[in-house]
């Protein structure tokens, strides 16, 4: 693009937004005249200011209905996820809900894992996945036998999965050794007998909470990752999975760390920051509303995850996090636990400045919004 084409397009800089002007400098063809340029910027510009809200529009209150209005017909079925049946997520309202409250705890965390090439295709996917895959000892364990007189714990390990887990039974002892003390080992071919030493007959609730312990020692994989799932997106596979670890499988040198993401917010937002965080919860909730059929704008949604982030960490829309914030005494009373909020209020001698919406409707004045915003000065005849 010539010199004086690029300087036409940054004059409107005060005009438009960096982003779009970069976008006009990528699309528009360096061959267009100077006069066809500037009559393209003035139809964007128009555009532009066409779109913006205009002053004392109550965008709180047309986000809430926006998304409101749709959420409360929303068909609460929980899908299954891509048509599989191992893969069960969480959808429609409860996930909805899920992302607003901030949860600490979600009910069905995931990932969706892209690799870099050569990972991504169909003979390397699978070795990726087994070596991310939680595999505890129990999984690996065909049976268990105790002996009460001998104060033993026999493991018999099953040959065909050691195999295709590529171990063996030394591994075995090795990773038991480090995780239990105070028993001796000794190993045959398929078979780990422990022997607890000086063992008395009172001591059996030992072999019993050993045995228990021993099901749960990690052997493989990545913690918290329970399932894992490889799907052809496009050309390239990608692994889903059930459970998420976003900071050990960000640090793998085959993952793609651009596009691998989980759905999480809080676990985006203690790797990644509030910015990603918001994004986050822009993009799930976008896909559940996608998933249902709906039609809301994302400017509404883009609201509510700015108010959730507005503070530098992620609140919830509850009365512990974003209402908890609010200035306003009688905005936190009209949410929930009223009486809490106004004896408070009353103990601290807070003052209400009656700014907003919900508190002017309560005390019955005008709201300061739309055509209540402007005070109006009229000559009297």
């Amino acid at each position: 693009m010539k010199a004086e084409h690029e300087e036409l397009i940054d004059s409107y800089k005060d005009k438009l937004p960096l982003l779009v002007i970069n976008e006009l400098k990528d699309n528009i063809s360096a061959s267009i005249s100077k006069s066809d340029i500037s009559k393209i910027m003035e139809v964007v510009s128009s555009a532009y200011s066409s779109a913006k809200i205009n002053p004392g529009e109550c965008v709180g209150l047309v986000s809430a209905e926006s998304i409101g209005e749709p959420g409360t017909q929303m068909t609460l079925n929980t899908f299954h996820f891509a048509g599989v049946a191992e893969m069960n997520v969480t959808t429609g309202l409860p996930r909805i809900i899920e992302i607003f409250d901030a949860r600490k705890e979600i009910k069905t965390p995931m990932m969706e894992i892209f690799l870099l090439d050569p990972h991504n295709k169909l003979e390397n996917i699978k070795n990726f996945a087994t070596k991310i895959k939680e595999t505890v000892l129990g999984e690996l364990v065909s049976e268990y036998s105790l002996n009460i007189f001998e104060h033993t714990l026999t493991i018999k390990l099953n040959k065909m999965l050691l195999d295709d887990f590529r171990l063996s039974v030394n591994d075995m002892v090795k990773i038991i050794k480090t995780k239990v003390k105070g028993f001796t080992l000794q190993n045959n071919e398929e078979e780990i007998t422990l022997l607890q030493k000086g063992g008395k007959p009172e001591d059996v609730k030992n072999l019993y909470n050993l045995k228990e312990k021993i099901k749960s020692i990690k052997v493989l994989g990545v913690k918290g990752i329970k399932q894992v799932l490889p799907v052809r997106r496009d050309d390239d596979y990608i692994i889903l999975t059930s459970g998420s670890n976003l900071k050990d499988i960000l640090s793998m040198p085959e993952v793609d760390a651009t596009r691998t993401f989980s759905n999480d917010i809080l676990e985006i937002y203690n790797m990644l920051g509030i910015e990603a965080a918001r994004q986050a919860i822009i993009n799930e909730v976008y896909r559940v509303i996608e998933a249902q059929g709906l039609n809301i704008d994302i400017r509404h949604v883009m609201l509510v995850a700015d108010i959730m982030c507005a503070s530098g960490a992620v609140k919830g829309i509850t009365r512990y996090g974003v209402v908890k914030e609010k200035a306003s005494v009688l905005a936190r009373a009209s949410f929930e636990t009223p009486i809490r909020h106004l004896i408070n209020a009353a103990l601290a001698g807070e003052v209400d400045n009656l700014t907003s919406v919900v508190e002017n409707v309560m005390i019955n004045q005008p709201v300061p919004l739309g055509t209540g915003l402007p005070g109006l000065v009229t000559k009297m005849k």
